[in-house]
């Protein structure tokens, strides 16, 4: 780990963002909490990217023939596939300690063995499929719905993190990602991103049509209030955040901005 870099600390925030958050070939030089902060920050960033990808191979799939359901399987796996299915794997562990119904140390200890329990599996299955149902419904609708809907979630389910990571909300555990992370990022700054968030998912959805320019703002708005609900909840029983969490907050965000782009 290095100490400190003589240059603009932008790219040791990017280098965080995608080393984190993604398995692209991007090292982490710092881990420290200014890069955590900033990399935090560019977590929307990293989820433009893989949306981007999901979507590219969703409209390719069109091109080539594929009809909406593959194009919706695929545009959600990408997602899935460029982090190891670390969100997921979260969202699980996240079901399987909240419906343990067990004190916090009790619930954090079955989190973070190895194996997935009941809650997790039922979760899993409903979100994934609704995220091919909704996928699903957008690419029936035009190939540009689709391709914006892929992009908005996975650009939502990253900007959650920022606000998860902001001070005020505590870690649960002493080590691990959630307490790297964990109160970094201030307020205003959180704030800041979700606005640009929000703006440029309205602009871009305006390219498609007068009504996706509201369902796309709406549909970040609407996956920030769901993670937030998450977040409080998960903050009451487990004392704070976990790396888990993170997770969760993650697939919920982005399943509720599918939901919201799929209807209309």
């Amino acid at each position: 780990m290095s100490k400190t870099s003589s240059k603009s600390p932008l790219p040791d925030s990017l280098r965080f963002a995608f080393g984190t958050l993604t398995v692209l070939p991007v090292k982490v030089t710092r881990w420290d909490r200014e890069a955590a902060r900033g990399g935090m920050l560019c977590a929307p960033v990293a989820g433009l990217v893989v949306g981007a990808g999901a979507a590219l191979v969703g409209v390719a799939l069109l091109a080539m023939g594929a009809g909406p359901l593959l194009a919706a399987v695929a545009s959600a796996a990408v997602p899935a596939a460029l982090t190891r299915g670390l969100h997921l794997d979260g969202l699980a562990d996240t079901a399987d300690g909240l419906g343990s119904g067990k004190p916090a140390e009790d619930a954090l200890r079955i989190m973070k063995q190895s194996d997935i329990g009941p809650f997790g599996v039922i979760t899993l299955l409903f979100v994934l499929l609704a995220q091919v149902a909704a996928l699903f419904q957008a690419y029936d609708t035009s190939w540009a719905r689709g391709a914006l809907a892929a992009v908005v979630s996975a650009t939502a389910a990253r900007l959650v993190l920022t606000l998860a990571a902001r001070t005020g909300v505590p870690p649960a555990r002493p080590e691990g990602l959630g307490a790297a992370v964990a109160g970094t990022v201030q307020v205003r700054g959180a704030l800041l991103v979700t606005v640009a968030v929000v703006g440029a998912a309205a602009g871009t959805g305006a390219l498609v049509g007068t009504s996706d320019l509201v369902r796309g703002a709406v549909a970040v708005l609407a996956a920030c209030a769901a993670a937030e609900l998450l977040l409080r909840h998960c903050t009451r029983r487990f004392g704070g955040i976990t790396g888990d969490v993170f997770g969760g907050l993650a697939e919920t965000a982005a399943t509720t901005a599918l939901v919201v782009m799929s209807l209309g």
